[in-house]
């Protein structure tokens, strides 16, 4: 039990400048604190779109969100569009935020499974979210005003490079020191433990605890620690992915898109000066020169670089922990950005370490605890992200191709249960640490053609004239809500202008 003073960080980026900032913030008296970074090592750079709980981070290390949004060329996320996943042409939207209300003891979509057809609207226009999206209007709404119904939930889309530079800036500020090297050499001690690493120039850096943020390299937790990897591979066939920015729209939408292609699915992510584009696919199923042509002839404006490939494995590390290291960012696994969680799974796992921190000495109660915590979240969102391409109903699905496979693997045991559940009775439970809410999984599964054959019987027990008036005045609250919203660019326009 060695108390642990000297941390060193290997890899900048978004993981490793988001680790080295919240450390700082959170342990500034006890520790120090050292990253070591490469000009010359390029990032993977797909990181520029969020989920709400990017807020918390900000929130926690006291960045004002006017000063964020300004620094990284950052623009609103209030959901994902998905396009062609489900029948072609056909398209829904993955809202952030509740939808509807719940009364009682009763989710609100049993409610809305409940009313005859003839009455049933689409479940998205009890989604104050969906209906801003659609019509490009956004501000911070924390509670629609004199109504019981919540505001707008929102996450980001950011450039992920000026993230990094902003929190290096941030971190530095707190006393982080920051090295300039390529790690060319990693020495251990006879019990297995990292006891330094050496760089290019031959400096040797020693520290008591190590972190690796080095990406797809895994430079410490895997090169040097060999702890082995648990690909999602046959579930997630995806291995490959052009990147390529283009010329900004008009009209900046405040949601990302993901469109649906023949063997795979392309992002579209507007920022303030440029939009982000990439294709996600399966190298068996379409060539790279394809796949890149195919990127380029669906961009709204004109590229401004080359496309940049990225080969990858979906899946984790066996240990995200292990020793006196852990590995956090795109060295502890990666899914693909389907659902925008990669920064988010560097946030959970820099906050997992924040409560486990072994600040007297590591306990292998703490380690085990840490890995098993990651374990369970890397396979949560692996179901929510397989639900998507298992529940395409393509007509373009040739047999043994790559939409035809999606349909017809065998799922995950926790994510067929889930399904089973629904399909039955429209039911839903979230487990309590859970990243999806209810209803992020209704959404997905109702938007792709899951039809539940009943509804909770508590939902029956309002009498129909009374609950078509309920679901009638909800409509009317967001459709004045949204109107008298300002578009998403004047809100922007806004913000420029009157910085924190």
């Amino acid at each position: 039990m060695n108390k642990i003073k000297d941390i060193v960080i290997v890899g900048g980026g978004s993981s490793g400048w988001m680790t080295a900032a919240m450390l700082a913030r959170l342990f500034k008296s006890t520790l120090n604190i050292t990253l070591i970074e490469s000009e010359d090592i390029g990032t993977v750079g797909v990181g520029e779109a969020t989920i709400p709980p990017l807020q918390i981070f900000n929130n926690v290390l006291g960045i004002s969100e006017a000063d964020f949004i300004n620094a990284t060329q950052a623009t609103f996320k209030l959901g994902i569009q998905f396009e062609n996943w489900g029948k072609p042409d056909e398209a829904y939207m993955h809202a952030f935020g509740n939808i509807g209300k719940d009364i009682g003891f009763t989710q609100f979509h049993h409610y809305w499974l409940s009313t005859s057809p003839k009455e049933v609207n689409s479940f998205w226009d009890y989604s104050v979210n969906y209906q801003a999206a659609k019509h490009n209007k956004f501000q911070v709404l924390q509670q629609i005003p004199n109504s019981p119904l919540a505001g707008l939930t929102h996450a980001y889309h950011f450039d992920a490079a000026l993230y990094a530079q902003f929190l290096r800036r941030f971190s530095e500020q707190l006393g982080v020191k920051r090295i300039e090297g390529k790690i060319t050499a990693v020495e251990l001690t006879p019990n297995g433990d990292i006891e330094s690493v050496i760089l290019g120039t031959g400096q040797t850096v020693k520290a008591d605890f190590f972190i690796d943020c080095s990406g797809f390299a895994a430079l410490l937790i895997e090169k040097a620690l060999k702890v082995g990897f648990d690909s999602y591979q046959h579930w997630l066939p995806c291995d490959s992915a052009y990147a390529v920015p283009c010329e900004k729209t008009p009209a900046i939408t405040p949601y990302t898109r993901s469109i649906a292609h023949d063997a795979g699915w392309q992002w579209r992510i507007p920022l303030q000066h440029r939009t982000g584009n990439g294709l996600v696919y399966c190298s068996r199923y379409i060539s790279d020169d394809a796949a890149k042509q195919l990127l380029l002839s669906n961009l709204d404006g004109k590229p401004l670089a080359e496309p940049k490939k990225i080969n990858f494995t979906t899946g984790r590390r066996i240990k995200q922990w292990h020793k006196n290291c852990v590995a956090i960012g795109l060295s502890s696994g990666f899914l693909e950005p389907l659902e925008s969680t990669s920064l988010h799974l560097v946030q959970s796992a820099i906050i997992r370490l924040s409560k486990l921190f072994p600040h007297q000495g590591i306990a292998q109660a703490n380690v085990d605890e840490f890995n098993r915590q990651s374990q369970l979240e890397f396979e949560q969102i692996r179901d929510f992200i397989i639900l998507h391409y298992h529940l395409n109903q393509r007509e373009d699905a040739q047999e043994n191709g790559f939409w035809h496979q999606c349909r017809t693997m065998v799922l995950p045991e926790s994510l067929q249960q889930k399904m089973a559940l629904f399909r039955a009775t429209g039911t839903v439970f979230r487990h309590q640490d859970e990243l999806f809410t209810e209803a992020a999984w209704i959404q997905v599964m109702l938007g792709q053609g899951i039809r539940p054959r009943d509804f909770n019987p508590l939902a029956a027990t309002i009498q129909p004239q009374a609950l078509s008036e309920f679901l009638r005045n909800m409509r009317t609250i967001i459709d004045n809500t949204v109107t008298k919203l300002p578009t998403h660019d004047q809100y922007l326009a806004h913000l420029s202008t009157h910085k924190a």
